[in-house]
């Protein structure tokens, strides 16, 4: 079974040393949506909201969010990031909206944490601006779809 990074040798919580660790291009995808009710997923794509340009606000607010993420995790390294992208298409299945965020960095340490954060975030916009139309809204299926660079390599998820 691996050890877990995070943790010392005495089990106390800790934040790793990556100061040996080789510099390399780091890259992480994830994805996540949040489901809606028909009237609010109608309000958003119509861009009918009282609050504004819901879409365009939660993209800002996810690479807000990614450049946060230490500031939110605790043992977070901070990190120079390169690119930050956060993507939201409405999908008229869920009905809602899938989210996706890419996050860059040359480092020693990887992003994919400010990856996630940034789909969580981005989630959690949607859901602030349109709660007043649909407390029911679900926020999930958050995952990291990719990651490559460092030690580990790559990933990629089925």
């Amino acid at each position: 079974m691996p050890s877990l990074s995070h943790f010392d040798h005495d089990g106390n919580a800790h934040m790793v040393d990556v100061s040996k660790k080789d510099h390399s291009e780091r890259v992480a995808v994830a994805i996540g949506c949040i489901k809606m009710q028909a009237q609010a997923y109608e309000i958003i794509s119509k861009g009918g909201a009282k609050k504004g340009d819901v879409l365009g606000v939660a993209r800002l607010a996810g690479i807000m969010g990614a450049k946060k993420t230490p500031d939110l995790i605790p043992l977070c390294h901070p990190l120079f990031l390169s690119k930050i992208s956060v993507d939201l298409s409405l999908d008229p299945d869920l009905p809602g909206v899938q989210i996706q965020a890419k996050v860059k960095s040359s480092g020693q340490t990887g992003v994919e944490m400010e990856a996630l954060t940034a789909v969580s975030i981005a989630g959690l916009t949607v859901y602030d601006m349109m709660k007043a139309v649909d407390k029911t809204m679900e926020i999930g299926a958050i995952r990291l779809k990719f990651k490559d660079g460092g030690k580990s390599g790559r990933f990629e998820a089925s």
